[in-house]
C-alpha cells in the first residue's frame, strides 16, 4: 500500500478523495435516488484514473491526433444521433450510458494543444493561428448544440495554454479584442433560453418565475445556509424542489445551504489545493509536453469550477456547467478522472526519473 501511494503526490490524492467524498455526501443528502448511480460513475472514474496514471503520459502525445479526430466524429454525430434534453442536444445514448462528447472534447483539445505547442515555437503568429483552429472547430460544434458553458471552457483552455507556451501577449490581446468587437453578432446565434439567462443575469427580477427563477432560488439557498448550514437533509430549497438541478448545475448551492459558509469555503479551499498540486506537477515535469498538459488541465478545472460557483452565487450567467467531481453526471465524472489520471502519470514518471538520477 505504501509503495502504491509513494508513486503519487499524496496531497493530490487526498484533495481528490476529499472533494469526491463531499460531492457524494451532498448528492446522497439532496437526492438519495442518484447516490447509487453516482457511486457507480465514481468507481468507473477511479478505474480510468488508475489506467491513465499507470500509463506513460507520453502515450497521450502519440494518441492526441486520433483522440481529437474521434472527438470531432462524436460531435458531428450529436445532431444526427443525439438525444435532446431540456432544449439541448448534447448526449449520445448508447443504451447503457449517455455520452456527452463536449466533455470528451475538453480532454482531446487539451491533449492536442499540448502536443502542438510541445513541438512548435509560440512566438510565431502563424502557430498561434493554427493552435486556435485546433480549438475553434470543436468549440463551434459544441456552441451549436447549444452548450455555451463548455464552449467557454474550451476557449479558456486555449488561452491558458497559449499564454504558458510563450505566445506573444499582444497577439492574444489583439485576438481577444477582435472577439469582443464581434461578440454582439454572436447574440443572434444564441438560443432563446441562453439569451434569457444573460438578460436575467443582468436583471434577475425581470422574470422571477421564468428565466430568473434558478438564479433567485440558488441565491436563497446559499444565503439561507448562513455560517454552518441547515444540516444534512434539512435544506429546504433542494428537498422541497424549489432549487432546479440541485444535484448537477446547482449542487454548490445545495451544499452551501446544508453545510453553510464554512462547508462551501472548505470545498473552495480543497479545489485551490488540488489546483496547486497540479501546478506543482507541471513544474516538476522535465519535458514541455507534460508541463503544458498539466497546465491545460489546471485551466480546465479552474474555469469550470469558477463559472459553476459564480453562477450559483449569481455573479455569472447560468451556463449549465457542472462542478467537477461534485456534480452528478457520468460524462463529467469520467472526464475529470481521466484528466487527473494524466496529471498523476506526469508526477509518477518524473518523480521516478528524479529518484533514479539520485
Amino acid at each position: 500500500m505504501f509503495r502504491f501511494v509513494n508513486n503519487f503526490d499524496l496531497g493530490f490524492l487526498v484533495s481528490i478523495i476529499f472533494i469526491v467524498s463531499l460531492g457524494l455526501l451532498i448528492i446522497t443528502s439532496v437526492n438519495p435516488e442518484l447516490a447509487t448511480t453516482q457511486s457507480i460513475f465514481l468507481v468507473m472514474g477511479i478505474v480510468l484514473f488508475l489506467i491513465a496514471a499507470f500509463l506513460d503520459y507520453q502515450i497521450f502525445h502519440v494518441l492526441s491526433v486520433p483522440l481529437y479526430l474521434i472527438t470531432l466524429v462524436l460531435l458531428l454525430a450529436v445532431p444526427i444521433f443525439g438525444e435532446e434534453i431540456k432544449g439541448s442536444e448534447r448526449w449520445i445514448n448508447f443504451g447503457f450510458f449517455r455520452l456527452q462528447p463536449s466533455e470528451l472534447a475538453k480532454i482531446s483539445v487539451t491533449t492536442a494543444l499540448a502536443s502542438f505547442w510541445s513541438t512548435r515555437r509560440a512566438n510565431k503568429a502563424s502557430n498561434i493561428g493554427l493552435s486556435f483552429l485546433i480549438v475553434l472547430l470543436p468549440a463551434l460544434f459544441v456552441f451549436f448544440q447549444p452548450d455555451l458553458g463548455n464552449t467557454l471552457i474550451l476557449l479558456a483552455i486555449w488561452i491558458v495554454m497559449a499564454v504558458f507556451a510563450g505566445a506573444d501577449k499582444k497577439i492574444i490581446a489583439s485576438g481577444a479584442l477582435i472577439m469582443l468587437i464581434i461578440l454582439p453578432l454572436a447574440w443572434h446565434l444564441l438560443a432563446d433560453y441562453q439569451k434569457s439567462r444573460i438578460e436575467t443575469f443582468l436583471n434577475p427580477g425581470m422574470d422571477p418565475l421564468g428565466a430568473g427563477y434558478s438564479v433567485i432560488q440558488s441565491q436563497i439557498a446559499v444565503g439561507s445556509g448562513q455560517l454552518f448550514g441547515r444540516g444534512l437533509g434539512h435544506g429546504t430549497q433542494s428537498h422541497l424542489q424549489f432549487l432546479p438541478e440541485h444535484s448537477t448545475d446547482f449542487v454548490f448551492a445545495s451544499l452551501a445551504e446544508e453545510l453553510g459558509f464554512v462547508g462551501a469555503g472548505v470545498l473552495i479551499l480543497a479545489f485551490y489545493f488540488l489546483l496547486s498540486r497540479i501546478l506543482k506537477t507541471a513544474m516538476l515535469s522535465a519535458d514541455r509536453f507534460g508541463t503544458l498538459l498539466a497546465l491545460g488541465i489546471v485551466g480546465m478545472f479552474f474555469t469550470q469550477a469558477f463559472i459553476n460557483i459564480g453562477m450559483n452565487l449569481g455573479i455569472l450567467p447560468v451556463t449549465g456547467i457542472t462542478l467537477p467531481l461534485v456534480s452528478y453526471g457520468g460524462s463529467s465524472v469520467l472526464t475529470s478522472f481521466v484528466a487527473l489520471g494524466m496529471v498523476a502519470s506526469i508526477w509518477r514518471e518524473n518523480n521516478w526519473r528524479r529518484r533514479k538520477n539520485y
